[in-house]
């Protein structure tokens, strides 16, 4: 019989980023796996169109959440990580992020007219409650975020996620079709903040101008920065919708989030790196900002690259599952594959940077980014479709890398991990000849067929990669064997 107690404290044991990275790593594959089924389940169930008309709810809460937020969201946890009177900066934060959310709602309520596709399908008034769940749910992540209690908040984001898709199906498989979809989105947000409460130790206190201040000279670049990225998320569904509709919205973001699959250790790393980077930046310790950027790129692409490789070669099958509708996504979707693997460089570039207080120049090169995706968009959505919207997406993803990196080196050295890098290459290299092999020899005429070369030809790069890569092997050997787990012999 397992004692939780002992397994909790093997696990508390271990290194504190690489701990918290762990714990954040195992929510994004659970929440990817089960976002996988499930969005499987709504295609089927209501279709693209469907689909497409939430896609453009969420988009829009993306952008204007954004602007209710401020940048004092992610102000507030840079301020709160550094140490120095965290109470009072979270004091100043919630005061002015109320403010701002109910100047947002109000000023919603006054163009109510000017948002003609939100209200046609009948959106409109879920986003006003959703941005009002969102001033209690974006108040408490970043104070709990703040005080480096990342494994809570990415525990209690895992909540939110997995009650929302939890009480969708319920509401959908009942047929309430895109209002289960838009409620079960904001009740999965009250819930995960309801939960983080109970391990909020900050408290109100009074503040000065001078917090205001400090929060406010971080937060205008870092909104500006954040809307920048939010462009690169949601532009894109917004366009499609203005010029195509809402079932090319659907097959665009279905085809979107597969892709996705391969950033989820991304999302992970740079959850739990932020605010140490930030605190590593304050005392100086350039070394260890250095090695944690080379690590995170590395662990970031052991899984991008074979996903990328596998999704050439077998997501033409793999669109299958989620209906009829979806199959000619199969371009946009190796397109989009490129797109996140080159992200993976764009996020911990513009990461670095704005948890290094150079939010300006993070800013810089986002904004140049996101006008060419939306200059792009513009071009090619109306010429060549949602293919037009992936490869603007691309464009725009690795013009922002670049940039991001040209400013990141002015203050520090990025190393890349080429032997690691080549072990990734040569192991994804021998994974897929097996895919192609086993394409070759057995014809692909069902999900099922499909998912074997997709589960073994992951088992087979597991074992190459661990294989090759001592460095990488001893990783994961350190954190199986100090958690009293048994480590294969042969590896």
């Amino acid at each position: 019989m397992f004692d939780l107690n002992i397994i909790f404290s093997r696990i508390m044991g271990i290194e504190a980023v690489r701990r918290q990275s762990i714990v954040s790593l195992i929510w994004n594959i659970a929440f990817t796996f089960i976002g996988f089924f499930s969005t499987i389940y709504f295609a089927r169930a209501v279709g693209a169109s469907v689909l497409g008309a939430y896609f453009l709810f969420t988009a829009y809460y993306g952008i204007i959440s954004m602007v209710s937020d401020g940048g004092f969201g992610g102000a507030a946890i840079k301020r709160i990580s550094e140490g120095e009177e965290p109470d009072t900066y979270f004091s100043a934060f919630f005061l002015l992020r109320s403010l701002f959310v109910t100047l947002v709602i109000i000023t919603l309520i006054m163009l109510r007219s000017y948002f003609v596709d939100l209200d046609n399908a009948g959106a409109f008034d879920w986003l006003l409650v959703a941005l009002g769940v969102s001033l209690l749910y974006g108040a408490v992540g970043p104070g709990v975020a703040g005080c480096g209690k990342m494994g809570i908040h990415t525990t209690c984001e895992f909540i939110n996620k997995i009650s929302r898709i939890l009480i969708q199906v319920i509401a959908v498989f009942f047929g309430f079709d895109v209002a289960g979809l838009f409620g079960g989105f904001i009740a999965g947000m009250l819930i995960g903040a309801i939960i983080e409460l109970r391990f909020f130790n900050l408290n109100f206190v009074r503040f000065g101008w001078r917090h205001i201040k400090n929060l406010s000279s971080f937060s205008f670049w870092l909104f500006l920065t954040s809307s920048g990225i939010l462009l690169f998320s949601n532009v894109d569904t917004i366009m499609i919708g203005y010029y195509l509709s809402t079932e090319d919205i659907g097959v665009y973001r279905v085809v979107f989030q597969f892709a996705g699959i391969s950033a989820f250790t991304t999302s992970a790393l740079r959850g739990t790196l932020w605010p140490r980077v930030s605190r590593w930046g304050k005392i100086g310790d350039i070394g260890l900002v250095e090695s944690s950027l080379s690590r995170a790129l590395t662990y970031s692409l052991i899984l991008a690259v074979p996903v990328l490789v596998g999704g050439i070669l077998l997501g033409d099958k793999l669109l299958y599952v989620y209906g009829t509708q979806f199959v000619g996504g199969y371009v946009v979707l190796m397109i989009l594959l490129f797109a996140q693997t080159v992200d993976i460089f764009r996020v911990f570039f513009t990461t670095y940077l704005s948890a290094l207080d150079r939010v300006k120049d993070s800013f810089k090169a986002t904004i140049t980014a996101a006008s060419a995706n939306i200059l792009f968009n513009v071009m090619l959505i109306p010429l060549i479709g949602i293919e037009g919207a992936a490869i603007a997406t691309l464009v725009a993803i690795t013009l922002n890398a670049v940039l991001a990196q040209r400013l990141l080196l002015r203050m520090i050295t990025i190393k890349l991990e080429y032997n690691s890098l080549l072990n990734i290459l040569k192991a994804s290299c021998l994974m897929s000849i097996f895919v192609i092999v086993y394409r070759f020899m057995i014809p692909l005429s069902n999900i099922w067929l499909t998912l074997v070369p997709v589960v073994f030809g992951g088992v087979v790069y597991g074992i190459l990669i661990l294989k090759f890569d001592t460095k990488i092997s001893d990783d994961f050997k350190g954190i199986v064997t100090q958690m009293n787990l048994p480590w294969p012999s042969w590896l």
